[in-house]
């Protein structure tokens, strides 16, 4: 699976990791949020973003590795980088505001921003083992 963990935003940057082909950056050490309720906040927000499909096909958004960042500030708003499997995507307009509405269901989430990226760009070594066994691509 394409771990990507959130991150909790403080005064100091944390250092940077590589976690398969997604950079990510780990939870900041002193963070308003309780570490039991950032864990929550995660876990539920992962939980929303797999509700979240690429119309075209047949696995979620998280799975398929077009989730880059997921940052929850101490004031638990969220701010998620995402991509597409292509630039041209018909759904690229929309599928933003899908996971924008997703995410805000979450208890205890205040606003959420997803920004639209394109580097690195998407390929399929993004995908988890889960959207690979969905594809027929193992």
């Amino acid at each position: 699976m394409n771990d990507v963990p959130a991150t909790a935003t403080t005064a100091e940057p944390p250092v940077a990791t590589e976690i398969g082909s997604t950079s990510v950056t780990p939870r900041a050490i002193g963070s308003a949020i309780p570490p039991d309720e950032l864990d929550r906040l995660t876990t539920d927000i992962i939980a929303a973003l797999k509700t979240v499909y690429d119309p075209e096909i047949p696995a979620d958004i998280y799975e398929l590795g077009l989730i880059y960042r997921v940052d929850i500030d101490d004031d638990r708003n969220i701010e998620i980088d995402m991509t597409l499997t292509a630039p041209g995507c018909p759904v690229a307009g929309e599928m933003p505001g899908w996971v924008e509405n997703a995410v805000s269901l979450v208890p205890g989430v205040g606003n959420v921003t997803v920004n639209m990226v394109f580097d690195p760009a998407w390929t399929p070594e993004r995908m988890s083992d889960l959207a690979r066994v969905a594809l027929d691509w193992y």
